[in-house]
């Protein structure tokens, strides 16, 4: 942890916890499962978070759509992948010896977990500082962000259409009311969903449905 993020941590076990996935995970005594899923869970919002102010405040004239697209490439699960990759986190997840390489978004799953352990181990704003400080300024150009496409969306229409799958996009329901309504969307091949997001645009939600899509489908079929 010295080496990727410069700080030692306080409690070590929420790291450990961090890097076990849940293919090597245990449940305890009482029925509760042991592994890495609810720091994911907790370091996802608190990166959407950061992310999130860190744009706001970089492009004070930008609107909503561009902002939420910029978000997107930035916390995208390929791209939090390529991240594990480079600052060597996905050389220290603990992953079952079994899996076969079948869990491709590990990388970035680990990542976000590290961000929930250390905001649970040293607080919001140490957290920011380090994810702007150490992640953002190093590892992304915002100028060529801006330029690249990521349209997980044509991607995976693209492949249906290529492997000759039915493909839809349905809204399965609506969680909250006035502003704070988001929809939640569904990819379904062949008549099964494969995967499901929630945003408050339904194009957000498509989006972030697609690409969860996207990590499914084999390496072979993707290029």
């Amino acid at each position: 942890m010295k080496n990727i993020f410069g700080f030692r941590p306080g409690n070590i076990s929420l790291y450990k916890l961090a890097f076990l996935h849940k293919s090597a995970g245990y449940e305890t005594g009482i029925g509760i499962m042991v592994n890495n899923e609810r720091l994911e869970f907790l370091g996802d919002a608190i990166l959407d978070a950061v992310v999130a102010d860190f744009l706001f405040k970089k492009f004070p004239t930008r609107d909503e759509g561009f902002l939420t697209e910029m978000r997107s490439k930035i916390v995208s699960r390929v791209q939090l992948n390529k991240l594990s990759q480079k600052l060597g986190i996905d050389e220290l997840i603990k992953l079952d010896s079994n899996s076969n390489g079948q869990y491709r978004s590990y990388g970035g799953d680990a990542f976000e977990a590290l961000i929930g352990a250390i905001f649970l181990d040293k607080g919001y704003l140490f957290t920011r500082k380090i994810l702007l400080n150490r992640i953002i300024d190093h590892y992304f150009d915002l100028g060529v962000l801006e330029n690249q496409e990521l349209n997980y969306k044509s991607k995976i229409i693209e492949w249906a259409q290529k492997e000759r799958k039915q493909l839809q996009f349905k809204v399965i329901d609506e969680v909250g009311s006035g502003y704070r309504k988001q929809y939640i969307v569904a990819v379904v091949v062949n008549g099964k969903v494969v995967a499901q997001s929630q945003h408050y645009s339904i194009k957000g939600a498509e989006q972030l449905s697609a690409e969860k899509a996207w990590m499914q489908i084999p390496q072979s079929e993707r290029d």
